[in-house]
Order: structure tokens, then sequence, then C-alpha cells
């Protein structure tokens, strides 16, 4: 008889981003000491790779990004459903959308759910209606949820200025990655290789960063940009228009993302919000310094003047001079790419979030036993 716990994980989109690769991580590791289930809306590389993993995926189509009502409550029904069937002691829930329907769906069933917000939907910078409907939202479903898991000690403190969740709920528990198998970068070799690794969507900031390469134009250096997304060819005509269009290389999406890291020597995330950006941890391993827009978790990665630079949002300047300090000193590179390398070795592996999470996990079941002791009920919602 299997005797595991039973862990259910939800999350909207499946192609591989940052909240997918937390929980593809995630789930390979608990999988061992649970019956672990992936919930998603779309199948896509993060439940291909977890299938072959051996890990039970379950794809709910009507769990979709946008905003459609009938949709939603036909997708709080269809959860219902699944988890009268696999009976799971915990759900954790990824992304707006399935924290807002899974949520629902486990306090339905009288199931504990954890919720990891990987980026606060009403962070500042984020347009205005979006963040007064996340804001109305998070404080209605915040009661429901046993524990509201921030990926930064800033989005913590934002919730509960905005009075969501509470000291108790609320907990933080930074995002580690692999710490191995990943190739090492040399920093100091010239000429200097930029490199930007996110999509081009109205949260990245690849425009500013154009902008500060055009600043730059008698500095011997390349920038490669990675990703795609809506923003893309608006970015490549920026690059025509500014001149630079000769040192800037459009990478697209790659699968080699750590090759091409490994051959960079500086990182550079301009963004307009965050929550703790995977891409960041991923430089930081490779032993790159940093050089990014300060918002939101983004100066608990990267400390200024020892690890990177931070630079105000939306300053082109402030992002051209960072960029010029570093390409023209060969060791200050070496230097901060080190520290980098150092830091999240300190402070950001896989282990160190893992066994946050199990502690977590744990204190859930443990409430869960005790609350079905003092009821001497059992859950269900069917």
């Amino acid at each position: 008889m299997n005797t595991k716990r039973v862990l259910l994980y939800v999350i909207t989109k499946s192609e591989l981003g940052g909240a997918q690769s937390h929980v593809r991580d995630l789930t390979r590791h608990f999988h061992l000491e649970y019956e672990v289930h992936l919930a998603v809306g779309q199948t896509g590389s993060l439940t291909e790779s977890l299938r072959d993993a051996g890990v039970t995926v379950h794809c709910v189509p009507t769990l979709t990004r946008g905003v459609n009502l009938l949709k939603d409550l036909l997708a709080v029904k269809d959860f219902v459903a699944l988890i009268n069937k696999i009976q799971p002691d915990i759900i954790h829930t990824h992304s707006s959308k399935a924290g807002v329907v899974g949520r629902v769906a486990g306090w339905l069933c009288g199931i504990p759910t954890i919720f990891t917000a990987h980026g606060w939907g009403f962070t500042p910078n984020t347009p205005r209606l979006r963040r007064s409907l996340a804001l109305f939202t998070e404080k209605l479903l915040a009661p429901l949820t046993a524990k509201l898991i921030c990926v930064s000690e800033s989005d913590r403190q934002l919730a509960l200025r905005l009075g969501v969740g509470t000291p108790f709920s609320l907990t933080t528990i930074r995002c580690g990655i692999p710490s191995v198998l990943a190739p090492s970068a040399q920093p100091a070799k010239e000429p200097p290789r930029l490199i930007m690794v996110a999509r081009f969507n109205e949260q990245k900031d690849q425009a500013t960063l154009l902008k500060a390469i055009a600043q730059l134009k008698q500095e011997s250096s390349s920038l490669d940009l990675v990703g795609s997304g809506p923003s893309l060819e608006a970015c490549k005509t920026m690059a025509e228009t500014l001149g630079i269009a000769d040192r800037v290389n459009f990478l697209g999406d790659r699968q080699d993302v750590p090759d091409l890291l490994a051959r960079s020597q500086i990182f550079v995330l301009s963004t307009h919000y965050e929550g703790l950006p995977i891409s960041i941890l991923e430089a930081m391993r490779t032993g790159l310094p940093v050089i990014a827009t300060s918002v939101n978790g983004i100066p608990e990665e990267v400390i200024q003047g020892e690890t990177g630079c931070l630079v105000p949002h939306e300053d082109g300047e402030a992002l051209a001079i960072a960029l010029k300090t570093l390409i023209r000193s060969a060791e200050l590179r070496e230097q901060m790419g080190q520290a980098s390398r150092a830091r999240f070795l300190q402070e950001f592996t896989l282990e160190l979030m893992l066994t946050q999470i199990r502690l977590v996990y744990q204190e859930v079941l443990s409430q869960q036993l005790s609350s079905r002791i003092e009821t001497g009920t059992a859950s269900t919602c069917e």
C-alpha cells in the first residue's frame, strides 16, 4: 500500500519560464517523498520533462491565463473534480490564475492550499488597473490560504503593508536553483559580451537597455538578447533606428542558455518589475557580474558595488554609466563575478530552498492533522 502523502502542484502555463522551472525543480525532488501530481492548463516543455520523471500530469484546459468568468468557474468545477479524484493532502499553487482557481477549489474541498507568489500582481510599476484587480483578489483569497510564500522579503513586506495575509501566513523563501552542472564564465575576457535573457513583453525593459547601448558607441562590446515575445519586433526596429543593429544580436528562444551565459562577460536585466528573477540567479551561478534595475526583489540578489551594479528604473543614462564602468574594467568584472558566484552558493541554492519548503509542508500537514482531530471530520466536497 502506498503510504505517501499526496501533493498537488498547480500552474497555468507549461512553457518553461522562471515559475515553471521552479515547479519543475520542486516536483522532481518532492516526488521522492510524496505522491506528486501536477495540474496545468496546457501541455508543453514542463509537462514533457516531468512525465519522463514519472510524475502524474493532469491537463485542465479550462485553466487559462486570461480573465474569463465562465471559463474560470468551469475551471474551479474541474479542479473540484480532480481534487476529489486524487485526494491531495496539500495543494501548492503557482502563478496568478492557478493561484485563484486552485485556492478556491481547495477551500471548497477543505484541502489546505499554499500559494507561491512569483512577484505580486499588485507590485509597483505594473499597469494600474491590473494592480487594483490583483490587490482586491489577493485580499479576498488570503484568508483561504494556509501559507503565502513570497520569493523575496520585499514582496512579503509589500503584502503586509497592503493588508494581504498576516505575519503568520506570509513567509519568505527565496528561489534556489541547482548549484552543479553549469559551465563557468570568464568575466575578464575581452572584448566583453553583454547578455540579457528575458521575454519581450510589457514587464521587461529591453528598450531602456538599447538606449543605453546607443550611448556607448565608442566602447568595444556587443549585446545578446535572448527571448521572444510581443515587443521583439519593436525592439529590432529600435536597434536599427538607434544605429546599433550591428552590435545587438537577437537570438530568440534558446535551449543552450547556460552555454550562452558562460560565453558572456556581463549579465544585464533591465525590467519594470520582478519577483526574484531566476535569470539573475543563473548568471550568478555562472560567475557573471550583474547589472540590473533596482526593483522589488532584485536588490536581495545583487549587492551594489560587490556582485554588480543596481540602476534606477527606466534610467538609460545610469544604465549606460554602469555598463561603461564594467566594460572598461576586466579586473572589476572578474572581482564581481567571483563575488556573485560566492553569494549564489551561500544564499540561492536549490538545496536551501527545498529545505525551507519542506518545513512549510510539514507545518501545514501538522495543522491539518490537528484540525481533523479537533473536529473529527474528513475533508470532502462531493
